[in-house]
């Protein structure tokens, strides 16, 4: 369960975190950085999709897996806003939603579990888009310059950054009215 190659992917996304984040500490020139850091986080987000298509593949799905993986893209996901926060290409608001929806929502799905109604929160259809927003987003920010010759990264990831900010607060207000009925009546 610790050792298959599904969580072993997991836990090179937790392990590559700070090497995304120690690429801005590198002697080198901004542009490398950006690109280096823009890289790496595709890469590592792309080990999100890769574990979870084996662990069904190699039937190796298990309930700790299950666990590690939403661990590993939260920390992905707040290790890269806080850099980007720190770049000055994030707005802090956008950036304390995005954090504070995972650390609502994370403790929401827990205390469900506690109360025996964890289907009540299950991913939903507007939780998957409002991540595949952000991990776009995010490495376009993290490149900041020009693609192709005409794809200003810095305009894309800005609009779709506040586009996951939207989303995760709906999301957010979602997966709340779907707990709600169930935890009224636990408090009955």
């Amino acid at each position: 369960m610790f050792l298959t190659l599904p969580t072993l992917l997991t836990w090179a996304r937790i392990v590559a975190i700070p090497l995304i984040v120690g690429v801005f500490h590198l002697q080198m020139s901004p542009a490398h950085q950006n690109l280096l850091a823009t890289v790496l986080f595709i890469t590592v987000a792309l080990t999100d999709w890769a574990d979870g298509y084996l662990a069904r593949k190699l039937n190796q799905t298990s309930s700790f897996g299950a666990f590690l993986d939403p661990v590993a893209d939260k920390f992905l996901v707040c290790a890269a806003l806080l850099v980007l926060l720190e770049q000055q290409r994030v707005d802090a608001l956008v950036a304390l939603v995005i954090v504070g929806r995972e650390i609502a929502i994370s403790a929401l799905r827990e205390w469900m579990a506690q109360i025996g109604a964890s289907r009540s929160v299950a991913v939903h259809m507007l939780g998957k888009l409002k991540t595949t927003v952000q991990m776009v987003a995010i490495p376009f920010l993290l490149y900041d310059g020009v693609l192709f010759g005409w794809v200003n990264t810095r305009l894309w990831g800005t609009w779709l950054i506040y586009l996951a900010a939207v989303l995760t607060i709906w999301s957010m207000v979602y997966y709340l009215q779907k707990a709600l009925p169930e935890i009224r009546a636990k408090v009955r």
